[in-house]
């Protein structure tokens, strides 16, 4: 990350993480995946994409799927206030000294004028604010199977750098929820909001930029529980990574699966408000084994190594950056609270 520069203009004002793009190797298989077993909504789809929402969402889309020759994240959109914020956008990360594009409505489907920027952590972002709406699947009841995701909640990202981050998105006007430290005061991770939940995105330290893993909402435990029988009955249980368990950090009742190409995705619930403007940060020692699992489950080594891949603007995979903790650290503490 470079710290060389700083904006003076005003951030914009971002509402939420909004919609992940993520590009798979064989969309058939993806579709089963998100689609049949996960049960989200198809949206549009054709022989190269497929956008799809979750039950509560009413935007055209919170998940794209994109055919491609490798598995990577092509896009990580943020819904900002109003059209003036994509303005906001494009003098403030170009006053970074990041690379900025304006794109016309419906560049990306279902979407009003985008700004897109490859920020300061190497991430691809997209900014909107106008979005086609599509029937809300609140109260189709005849629709709802035994485990219903609710709607898109957060982005865990691994980054080399967590306290130039950490400022970065303190700079964009995001608050901390919940923090894991060292002794000496050191981050090694920190859970940021917009929304008024825990976060709409972690910073865990590790080689990157890559993301971890993204979050769908749930209503109840057994819902989750379901998916894992779901799973099981569909002889895919090796499609389970982690969970179900209870994470320290957040409180969240989670489950995390890979995808066909690997991609992990979390179904969790039992967040909690933030929204208040004395809102506590929760810090947790980098020393209690309790923050990444309340119940003292024992973390698989996939959970700190493997991660999916970032692609920059011109659709290529960005270099990942190491970083240079210990190695007793780097085993212990990527997407740690996760």
């Amino acid at each position: 990350m470079s710290t060389a520069k700083s904006a003076t203009a005003a951030p914009p004002d971002i509402l939420r993480a909004a919609a992940l793009e993520l590009v798979v190797t064989d969309l058939e298989a993806s579709r089963n995946f998100y689609h049949d077993v996960l049960g989200l909504l198809i949206t549009f789809e054709n022989a190269e994409e497929i956008h799809l929402r979750a039950f509560e969402e009413y935007l055209h889309h919170s998940l794209v799927l994109r055919k491609g020759p490798a598995a990577a994240v092509r896009r990580i959109s943020y819904r900002v206030r109003s059209p003036r914020d994509l303005d906001a956008a494009e003098r403030y990360f170009g006053e970074l000294g990041v690379r900025v594009e304006r794109r016309a409505k419906g560049s990306t489907r279902g979407l009003g004028e985008l700004v897109h920027v490859q920020d300061p952590l190497g991430f691809p972002l997209e900014f909107f604010c106008e979005a086609e709406h599509v029937e809300r699947y609140t109260q189709r009841y005849d629709a709802f199977g035994a485990a219903t995701l609710l709607r898109l909640d957060h982005f865990n990202i691994l980054t080399p750098d967590i306290p130039a981050a950490r400022q970065y998105l303190l700079d964009l006007n995001f608050k901390v929820s919940e923090e894991i430290r060292d002794e000496l005061g050191t981050t090694f991770a920190s859970w940021m909001y917009r929304k008024p939940s825990v976060h709409d995105i972690a910073l865990t330290q590790g080689d990157g930029p890559r993301l971890h893993h993204f979050a769908f909402n749930v209503q109840e435990r057994h819902e989750i529980l379901h998916i894992c029988d779901h799973l099981g009955a569909l002889r895919q249980s090796e499609r389970i990574e982690r969970g179900p368990g209870r994470h320290g950090v957040s409180n969240a009742f989670y489950l995390y699966m890979r995808d066909p190409d690997g991609h992990r995705v979390e179904v969790f619930t039992a967040n909690y408000y933030t929204g208040d403007p004395d809102n506590p940060v929760k810090i947790w020692s980098v020393h209690d084994n309790q923050r990444r699992s309340w119940w003292g489950h024992s973390i698989i080594p996939s959970w700190y190594t493997e991660a999916s891949g970032v692609l920059n603007l011109d659709d290529e995979l960005q270099p990942v950056a190491t970083h240079q903790g210990s190695i007793e650290l780097k085993a212990t503490v990527g997407a740690d609270g996760y």
